[in-house]
């Protein structure tokens, strides 16, 4: 635990002294009992119990006063609270890998199940984007809270060729930051390459540089990524993780398919689709996020009530002074209400 204003804890010197002045009082008293037989009278009628119970309201504003001063400092605490992650995009690969049954009943379909239940564990407050990829991406559903868009985007996927991890990175960041320079043009396989930087470079000519947060800094957003892994086209996927990590935007990797992958083909080609963790793990370590392994359609739905978990709560350094302050007004209250039952007077 630590404090916002630590030198406010010198007032507990005064908790010790209080002891002192009350321990005084009770010699004082004492002294009074032996010097008149009536106080002396009373004090042995008084039982054990008794003689015990007048000890306990003192006692208990002690500890409210203790705890009314540790309030004072502004304490702070590692606890888990619901996360701010208002707003996650779900990336998806659509290539024609992910047609590959190494996944029942295959790749795609297993995904798209999985992201519905993700979906529908949602908090409502929560705002879901659905990106989809494969040679290009684009945004196939805009942030929002309305699940029945969210869960129809992800039904109207299509197979396509290729597959750009970097390009679905990009455009999920340009989801969450609209008004961020990003030349779209270093990952448009469309635009005039002659025109374009390099993706390292780029937004950087006219305007001055993004200055970079510490990576998984940025609490209002997060990334989550399913692919195969196994980058054909478009921009480094390593590269445009280190763009989002400057803007502390987190990209959780889930890697669907299995090592020794699946012999997929069609008119006349074929080629065998393996899953790329390497390039997943190291995505999310880049972004400290974390990656989730997906062999199967079962580990698929628990990786992403994994996600779900880690998303809705995180552990955060938290300032706690209302528990403290909370705790200090009922001890006190307490200690009043016995010294009331017990002895007729507020301490």
């Amino acid at each position: 635990m630590t404090f916002l204003w630590p030198d406010m804890l010198y007032l507990l010197v005064v908790v010790p002294l209080l002891v002192l002045a009350y321990w005084l009082l009770l010699r004082r008293k004492k002294k009074l009992a032996v010097r008149y037989a009536s106080l002396a009278m009373v004090k042995d009628a008084m039982g054990a119990g008794q003689r015990l119970r007048r000890h306990v309201p003192p006692v208990l504003f002690l500890v409210a006063l203790t705890l009314m001063i540790i309030a004072i400092a502004r304490p702070q605490a590692l606890v888990m609270l619901p996360s701010q992650h208002e707003t996650i995009i779900l990336a998806m690969d659509v290539s024609g890998s992910m047609r590959a049954t190494d996944v029942e009943p295959n790749r795609l379909a297993a995904a798209q199940a999985a992201a519905r239940a993700f979906v529908n564990d949602q908090p409502q407050h929560t705002r879901i984007g659905v990106v989809s990829f494969a040679g290009t991406a684009a945004v196939v559903q805009p942030p929002t809270r309305t699940r029945e868009d969210i869960i129809a985007a992800i039904d109207r996927f299509q197979l396509q060729r290729g597959t750009a991890v970097g390009s679905g990175i990009l455009v999920s960041l340009k989801t969450i930051f609209p008004d961020a320079e990003f030349d779209l043009r270093s990952w448009n396989p469309r635009a005039d390459q002659s025109k374009s930087t390099p993706l390292d470079k780029a937004g950087r000519n006219d305007k001055p540089a993004v200055k970079p947060v510490p990576p998984g800094s940025y609490t209002s957003a997060a990334i989550i990524l399913l692919t195969d892994g196994q980058t054909t086209t478009g921009p480094d996927p390593i590269e445009a993780a280190r763009m989002a990590a400057e803007r502390g935007v987190r990209v959780f990797t889930v890697g669907i398919g299995t090592e020794k992958g699946e012999m997929i083909g069609a008119e006349g080609w074929s080629m065998r689709v393996r899953l790329d963790e390497a390039s997943l793990k190291q995505i999310a370590n880049v972004t400290q996020a974390e990656y989730f392994y997906a062999g199967t359609a079962n580990d698929l739905k628990k990786v992403y009530e994994s996600l779900n978990s880690k998303l809705v709560f995180e552990q955060k350094q938290t300032e706690i002074t209302a528990l403290f302050a909370a705790a200090a007004a009922l001890f006190a209250l307490l200690a009043a209400l016995l010294s009331m039952l017990w002895f007729g007077r507020i301490m």
